[in-house]
């Protein structure tokens, strides 16, 4: 396999492509190509790969295009023979259940970005981010509840180790881990890992 990825040094998104893949001893098989996706300026060179113009998005040496990073991670899983996506049953509806709560807590934190940066000031809309602030509070509320063990390792972990350090990294004002220890422990720990190490997030 020979993987040619879209790619943002920051994007929380493109690092869950790249951990599961450094996980699966398969990241020499992704060529990366960079790019500037933008929400209204947009990258139209992704478009080749994902008409939507988002990151990550994946061509593979025999054409075959793949978005988003729920698809890139499973495809990768599968062509590793990996154990990253569990089989049927109650460990594998818990994972995909952690990636979904952790990619919804980026688009609520990535809505928030996008509207204190993007937008015009005189536009924004405060109710709106207020909203959005909420829904993140809820979502780390839902994850203290259920951080999961410190033997896991499959997309679920790492969706919430990639949603939480991205957390840190773009708004380190707001503090997730106070009044959250269990939660920020496990991250701490988590992080350590190799294959986290090699994609944090950089400007």
């Amino acid at each position: 396999m020979k993987m040619f990825l879209y790619w943002g040094s920051a994007s929380a998104f493109v690092r869950k492509v790249m951990a599961t893949a450094h996980e699966l001893e398969v990241a020499d098989q992704i060529e990366i190509i960079d790019s500037a996706a933008n929400p209204v300026l947009r990258d139209y060179r992704i478009g080749d790969s994902n008409p939507l113009c988002k990151v990550p998005a994946a061509k593979l040496d025999d054409g075959l295009c793949l978005y988003d990073s729920r698809v890139i991670c499973e495809y990768l899983n599968d062509h590793a023979a990996g154990s990253l996506f569990p089989a049927p049953g109650p460990y594998r509806w818990q994972a995909l259940r952690r990636q979904a709560l952790a990619d919804g807590l980026l688009d609520a934190l990535l809505l928030i970005r996008y509207e204190n940066l993007i937008r015009p000031a005189e536009l924004r809309w405060e109710a709106w981010t207020d909203k959005q602030g909420e829904k993140v509070n809820d979502a780390l509320n839902a994850m203290q509840q259920d951080v999961p063990a410190d033997t896991q390792v499959d997309i679920g972990t790492i969706s919430f180790a990639c949603a939480l350090g991205w957390m840190s990294f773009r708004f380190p004002e707001l503090d997730w881990t106070k009044g959250r220890t269990a939660l920020a422990n496990w991250h701490a720990a988590y992080e350590t890992r190799p294959a986290m190490v090699a994609t944090r997030p950089r400007a």
